[in-house]
């Protein structure tokens, strides 16, 4: 254990080293928010697929695998998914409009008053995102250090808020490729061959398993279908991935660098839900599902090894937690801000940014001391993100009729919908985001109809 806590020690002083080297390159607010709009091809495929696999598309993949076997890679398949298909239809056009947030998209489209909506929106499912990956770091070190869930939380998630704060869109950059490359060997190259091999190999998993966990509907259709709805959808009109593709040097590398993310993405999850069915056979009576990682990383690697993979698993909730907090300050910061700011171009520098990252940061620590379930606090996330905004943002981009008074009434009622549905069905329901979807529709072309269409800025679809 000694040799493991020294591996992760220099993980963690790596980080906060990278944090403080991108504060000297954050100098502006586009150096602090979207690196600069510099990245190449391998640092932004590193750092849009270190910001996708965090809690859930880890350790959420890998208890999906211990409890349904392969189809538990379907969770990261539609994040993937959607990284490829946000990389191919919408990639261009978002460069060219030079902005920082989603929700500036729905002001120019529609007004102010839809991008504030949409910016409260948009805060609560940041902060859920970095709360989330937040919550899966305590997890990892409770169960392997023997540490209290607090101090756990208080200790990885601290280390979060401080390179984010200092450095920005340039130490998560950093710090993402590092990650990247860790998460990759840790858990692709290392943990998933050692775990089979520790079962006994491919041979005794398919002996030792029922014939479902080979099955790649076992999960459900309705469960694939919703995972389908709510993340691919969702990374399509999140703003933590948004903010990645603007920071894409050019088109061509928002492109191609993305679409290898979403592939990667994809066959990361085939790896953690291997590892899971692994797990099953090797600790196959739990008490609890949602510690299959870090029992199984405890059960089958040796010391050093251990604290790799250990680093690994750190290093893919970090990035998630980072963007998920920097998005959260992003969207307070540039979108919500200036409406209670006498100055109104606070927003501008740096230090402001920072400021709110810290603020918010603190904000995240507090929500992951309160909140358990990593699967199910996504999910929340998600259904309030695409039941309240998919419509409107589809809208602004595609519906020449839509209007401010609709989009406004779809995010509110989607919203609503979502939450209704979550509280009375539960979480893991399929119900949320079908009904806020339904309703969300019905609202935004009924209300646009019945309302007349101001004249607006060009957006999206219009943007040359």
């Amino acid at each position: 254990m000694t040799l493991d806590l020294l591996v992760i020690l220099i993980y963690v002083a790596a980080m906060l080293g990278l944090g403080f080297y991108g504060m000297r390159r954050s100098k502006n607010r586009e150096d602090y928010l979207v690196a600069g709009r510099n990245l190449g091809p391998m640092f932004y495929l590193g750092t849009m697929a270190a910001t996708v696999l965090g809690g859930a598309s880890t350790i959420g993949t890998v208890r999906l695998g211990y409890v349904y076997g392969i189809s538990g890679f379907w969770l990261c398949a539609s994040l993937g998914l959607g990284i490829i298909g946000i990389s191919l239809l919408l990639a261009k056009p978002l460069l060219k409009l030079k902005i920082y947030t989603v929700t500036q998209v729905l002001e120019r489209r529609y007004s102010p008053t839809a991008r504030h909506a949409s910016a409260a929106i948009m805060l609560i499912y940041a902060l859920m995102i970095g709360a989330i990956s937040t919550i899966a770091i305590g997890t990892v070190m409770e169960v392997l250090f023997g540490l209290p869930f607090w101090v756990s939380i208080l200790i990885g998630g601290g280390i979060v808020v401080a390179y984010s704060t200092i450095g920005g869109m340039w130490s998560l950059s950093l710090t993402d490729i590092v990650q990247f490359l860790i998460m990759t060997i840790g858990l692709v190259f290392i943990l998933m061959p050692m775990s089979i091999s520790d079962a006994g190999g491919w041979n005794a998993l398919v002996a030792k398993l029922p014939a479902s966990y080979f099955s790649f509907a076992a999960i459900g259709w309705d469960t694939i279908i919703t995972y389908f709805l709510i993340y691919f959808f969702g990374i399509f009109i999140g703003q933590d991935i948004w903010q990645r593709v603007f920071t894409a040097r050019s088109e061509k590398i928002a492109r191609f660098s993305g679409t290898a993310a979403g592939i990667y993405c994809i066959l990361y999850g085939l790896a953690a839900a291997l590892i899971g069915m692994a797990a099953k056979v090797v600790l196959p009576d739990l008490d609890n599902v949602n510690n299959a990682f870090a029992s199984i990383v405890q059960t089958s690697l040796p010391d050093g090894i251990r604290g790799l993979v250990i680093a690994a698993a750190l290093a893919a909730l970090m990035s998630t937690a980072s963007a998920g907090l920097l998005a959260a300050s992003t969207t307070a910061a540039q979108d919500l801000w200036p409406m209670f700011s006498k100055r109104k171009n606070t927003s501008e520098s740096a230090m402001t940014n920072r400021i709110f990252t810290l603020l918010l940061g603190c904000l995240v620590l507090a929500i992951a001391l309160v909140v358990s379930d990593v699967i199910s606090a996504l999910t929340l996330a998600y259904n309030l993100l695409v039941g309240g905004m998919l419509i409107p943002l589809l809208g602004a981009i595609y519906w020449k009729r839509a209007t401010t008074a609709g989009a406004i009434a779809s995010m509110v009622l989607g919203s609503l919908t979502a939450a209704f549905f979550m509280f009375s069905d539960g979480l893991e329901a399929n119900t949320p985001i079908y009904y806020s979807l339904a309703v969300g529709a019905i609202s935004f072309i009924a209300v646009s109809l019945f309302t007349p269409r101001l004249a607006t800025q060009p957006g999206l679809a219009t943007n040359d």
